[in-house]
């Protein structure tokens, strides 16, 4: 111990002597990604990492016994007690790293084994193949199985060329255009801008792909190029060796610009959430007009929906998902990066959630990836490493679990109700239509003609005393994770390296150094320094400026020394540079953490490296730019395998995972202004005119129809038959519903305003107070009737017809009502004879269909029951939380809360359900007294948006009323292009209801937009003039 102890203060006798800048400022955990290095911070490194706390509070013990009026030994002092407290820190952090880890292992290996106990039949072999299914097998050579779905692509080209594919993407974030890209412009226009750009583009030129839509935000703001408030831009097709099956007038790929959030104004992507249901809006008209534009010219007159909608990034994730759930297609989702894995960096450098969630809104980023889990179809990342490292991270993912449910599919086997998307790791695409070709020796064919260099060697080649050195090339910008100061020390103190190469650092742009963000000028000061040190001028050039199109150049200048690339990243999600670089002939040195080690793999044209490790990378170096036959060798096998990572090669893999889902689209024809005759109906057609056709309709045993004209069936007694037909039980009387008739549409298909009551009150009264006061303004500001209204509500609707007649009112005074927190939609309708039913109303089971997927059914309502038990059991027998059958519908299973206060959030309980594969949204409803479990793809909110599509209804003819606050799904129905009315003085008063987010109500409502406003009271007067601001 003695003799650590004489380390730890000849270290603190040395950082004195170097250096007093620890003293100043505020230090940091992480110091070597703070991007600065100096002596102190190595010598505190050391510290920290090499020697126990114990030997740090000696130190300062001896510091403190030994006072003296020198300024030495009080710094001393100072100094020990401040590393002191640093290694404490530091092992904190580490423990708390450690019991989070621990405890999300035990979270999934306990709903692993619930899961696996409700799957009852016995694992086969089968379930112990693959981790991934497909995707990630064994393959010769150890290769990425890039080519394993090839032949099904090949025989969907021959076999459905004539098809045309209408696919939708998302990317919100940034600046977006086809044409000179201002990539690295902000951190928000980086390598995600360029790969959603090529993709469509590429996309659009596949056969059997008739459009591509990329959607993003539409942005008119004096800070950036007019060519971003552009509303359509066609994207250019590349050379391909596809030819276009067939030119079409609106064939191709395209940028659509969607209006949404503050106007005239470009906002970074963590201020973006608020806004994303106004852009869900915008894209649902785009995507429903181009549908029926499709339709008209190769659809034969019937809409073509999208075959697939892909979400790029959380944000879009959640945009996707909403607008995947409004029209009933299939999803994709690309993390790029997650937000899960950033959260776990940010607190290992000491930060508080509750500074990271201010700054990176990195909860409500969390929730959209758990949301997209539920929702999508296929995961698409770069590397494995993502879905080993990164996914594993989350609630909804389970490596073994996943595993499980895939052998079940494969053969055959139910999953009872379980579902976790595919993963899939389809490595990005490269343009290769610039690259040079080689000669058969792999030097560059040039034209003969053609001997003029271009003008960023020379700015390069002019930093160096001896510019035909072979060129050591990194291309990234000033970033700690980057780690570019330890490739500086590793050439620095490398004396055959330095001898041998020249070292080229190409870190994006730049005029003046005090001008960038001080992270990267903290890096680029320390790289200087560096060079400056180790007196490296003449041999490491690190030019201030570069165009896009420079970049093959610089490549190629590399390429001709008989140079080499490197990446040392910390950790690289992918690296795509890398790509590149082995397309113009150069081999690599990487990281081996993250997706180079994939790159590699395929490629097999350089080394890999430890980071971390200075000599090490040094040495990779070395070796590979002196040893000529290993650099020519890793430069050939670069040149023959990089066809693999081309836009045709990655679409192909692409459209392979997208005709593996299984279709979905909706069930309906699209309704114009007026009513279409229909020859023939089926049970998957949707009724036209609900009360302007004789219906005949009956119930089947499970609740469906099965001789109906279309698809809405009327509900008969609430009690008693929805009891039945919730527990799948039989019994249910066939009755036949004569002569049902009106006129063309539902009401409020031709209101000229639609009053939305989803206010969650905390009583009866107040509901009814509520209902007549919106009533009574609504008519006294609008002509009634073009008024209509919509109750939306948690409640049963055989609880609201009661409660309605109670207030002198009728369920007939709505146009429609969305009940059972979104579940259902029913249509009142004075033409059913009430003899017959008790509830003058009809069901939509169009809406039942489009809300089915990925709901759990009975497995679902078996561990909801379980988990009941469990709360209950936990209170020493007292019923905290029990099944309510009478509240029970086919998709919407209810518990009647005794105890409010004592019952788990509703994230916990989400989260709970997430671990075990099932997914669905938890409602608290009722001011607490309720628990209402519905689909994944239904909600109020979602519910407005099947009316839209629907119906074609304009929601900006909606208002909304809700309440100050209200049930847990109360957030959603603010926001988009529907007015919102806040009520203030109600509401449901349950603190319990608002402790399920986990993040603040402003990272989701935009309380800044037009659209809502907010009454001084919820009186008749208040809400007349609230109505009036609104107009």
């Amino acid at each position: 111990m003695m003799a650590g102890n004489d380390w730890v203060n000849s270290y603190l006798e040395a950082i004195l002597d170097v250096d007093r800048g620890l003293e100043e400022g505020k230090s940091s955990l992480l110091l070597r990604e703070r991007g600065r290095f100096s002596p102190t911070r190595y010598f505190v490194e050391e510290v920290i990492t090499g020697f126990d706390e114990t030997d740090l509070h000696r130190s300062w013990i001896r510091a403190a016994a030994t006072r003296s009026p020198q300024e030495r030994n009080t710094r001393l002092e100072n100094l020990c007690w401040r590393i002191w407290n640093l290694a404490r820190k530091k092992k904190q952090l580490e423990g708390e790293e450690a019991r989070r880890s621990a405890k999300r292992q035990r979270e999934h290996e306990k709903g692993r084994r619930e899961a696996t106990a409700d799957m009852s039949e016995d694992t086969s072999e089968g379930e112990k193949g693959d981790m991934y299914g497909d995707s990630h097998g064994n393959n010769a050579g150890g290769r990425m199985p890039r080519n394993r779905s090839l032949g099904i692509v090949e025989n969907f080209a021959a076999q459905f060329k004539d098809h045309k594919l209408y696919i939708v993407l998302i990317s919100l974030h940034g600046l977006i255009r086809g044409e000179n890209m201002e990539l690295g412009r902000d951190s928000d226009t980086g390598g995600q801008v360029k790969y959603v750009v090529e993709l469509a583009r590429a996309l659009g030129t596949m056969p059997g792909v008739y459009r591509v839509d990329l959607l993003t935000r539409q942005i008119s703001a004096p800070d950036v190029d007019w060519s971003y408030g552009e509303p359509t831009e066609m994207l250019n097709p590349r050379k391909n060796e596809y030819p276009l099956q067939e030119l079409g007038e609106s064939s191709g790929a395209y940028i659509i610009r969607i209006p949404f959030g503050p106007k005239n104004r470009y906002i970074q992507k963590e201020l973006l959430w608020p806004y994303i249901p106004e852009f869900v809006d915008g894209a649902l008209s785009h995507i429903i007009q181009m549908s029926k534009v499709l339709g008209e010219q190769i659809g034969g007159g019937q809409p073509v929906w999208p075959i697939a909608v892909h979400g790029h990034y959380a944000d879009a994730g959640d945009a996707a998902a909403l607008i995947s759930g409004a029209l009933n297609v299939p999803m994709l989702f690309t993390g790029h990066s997650l937000g899960r894995d950033k959260l776990e960096q940010l607190l290992k450098q000491g930060r508080t959630r509750e500074e990271i969630n201010i700054t990176y809104k990195i909860m409500r980023r969390i929730e959209a990836e758990e949301h997209c889990l539920d929702v999508s179809e296929v995961i698409i990342t770069s590397t494995k490493q993502e879905i080993e490292e990164q996914w594993r991270l989350y609630d909804g993912f389970d490596l073994v679990l996943e595993r499980k449910l895939r052998a079940r599919i494969r053969r055959g086997v139910s999953c009872h109700g379980r579902f976790m998307p595919r993963m899939v790791a389809i490595p990005p695409g490269m343009e290769f239509h610039h690259i040079a070709g080689y000669d058969s020796d792999g030097e560059l064919e040039r034209n003969a003609d053609n001997h003029q260099n271009p003008l960023i060697w020379s700015e390069i080649m002019r930093f160096f005393s001896n510019p035909r050195k072979p060129m050591i090339l990194a291309l990234a910008r000033p970033d700690p994770k980057k780690n570019l100061t330890m490739l500086v020390k590793a050439f620095g103190e490398c004396r055959p390296l330095r001898e041998f190469a020249n070292l080229t650092l190409i870190m994006g742009n730049r005029d003046d150094i005090d001008e960038m963000s001080s992270t990267s000028a903290t890096v680029l000061l320390s790289i200087l320094k560096l060079i400056d040190r180790y007196d490296l001028y003449g041999q490491v050039a690190y030019p201030k400026h570069h165009k896009q199109f420079d970049v093959p150049e610089i490549y190629r200048l590399a390429a001709k020394t008989k140079g080499v690339f490197i990446n040392p990243a910390f950790i690289e999600p992918f690296g795509l540079t890398l790509i590149e670089a082995a397309a113009h002939g150069l081999p690599m040195v990487a990281t081996r953490n993250g997706g180079p080690v994939d790159i590699h793999r395929v490629l097999d044209n350089g080394l890999l490296v430890d980071p971390h490790d200075q000599q090490s990378v040094a040495n990779a170096l070395l070796r590979l730019v002196s040893d000529k036959q290993l650099w020519v060798r890793c430069r050939q096998n670069g040149l023959k395998n990089i066809h693999l990572f081309s836009w045709p090669e990655h679409c192909k893999t692409y459209l392979s995972r997208i005709i593996s889902c299984k279709p979905r689209q909706p069930q309906w024809k699209i309704s114009g202004d007026k009513t279409e005759h229909l020859e023939a109906f089926s049970p998957s057609e949707s009724l036209r005119d609900i009360q302007d056709l004789s219906l005949s309709l009956k119930l089947s045993l499970d609740g469906e129809k099965f001789d109906a004209v279309g698809v809405l069936d009327t509900l008969v007694t609430e009690e008693n038959a929805m009891k039945t037909i919730s527990k799948g039980l039989l019994g249910v009387n066939e009755k036949l519903i004569p002569n049902v008739c009106t006129s063309g549409f539902p009401t409020f298909k031709r209101r000229k305003r639609v009053f939305v009551i989803a206010v969650d009150c905390s009583s009866a009264s107040e509901t009814l107070e509520v209902i007549n006061n919106i009533t009574e303004a609504g008519r006294m500001k609008v002509q009634e009737n073009t008024l209509g209204f919509i109750l939306s509500t948690a409640s049963t609707i055989s609880e609201i017809q009661p409660l309605l007649a109670s207030g002198g009112m009728s369920i007939l005074d709505f146009d429609a009502v969305i009940c059972n927190s979104g579940s259902r939609i029913c249509y009142p309708s004075a033409c059913i004879d009430e003899s017959l039913y008790e509830l003058p109303v009809i069901v939509d089971t169009d809406y039942r269909s489009h809300i089915e997927y990925r709901w759990g059914g009975d497995s679902l309502r078996k561990t909801l029951v379980r988990w009941a038990a469990s709360v209950n059991d936990k209170r020493e027998g007292k019923i905290i939380v029990e099944e309510d059958d009478s509240a029970s519908a086919p998709y919407c299973f209810s518990f009647k809360v005794n105890d409010p206060e004592n019952i788990p959030s509703a994230k916990e309980l989400r989260k709970l359900m997430r671990i075990q594969a099932l997914h669905c949204h938890v409602v608290y409803c009722q001011n607490g007294s309720r628990l209402n479990i519905i689909p994944v793809m239904a909600s109020r909110s979602q519910a407005l948006s099947y009316l839209r599509v629907r119906w074609g209804v304009d929601l900006s003819n909606f208002v909304v009323f809700v309440g100050e606050n209200g049930d847990t799904d109360y957030e959603k129905l603010m926001g988009g292009v529907h007015k919102t009315l806040i009520l203030k003085g109600i509401g449901s008063r349950s603190p319990k209801l608002q402790s399920g987010r986990s993040y603040p109500l402003e990272h989701v409502v935009p309380f800044d937009s037009p659209n809502i406003v907010q009454s001084n009271g919820y009186d008749v007067e208040s809400i007349t003039g609230a109505l009036m601001n609104i107009e």
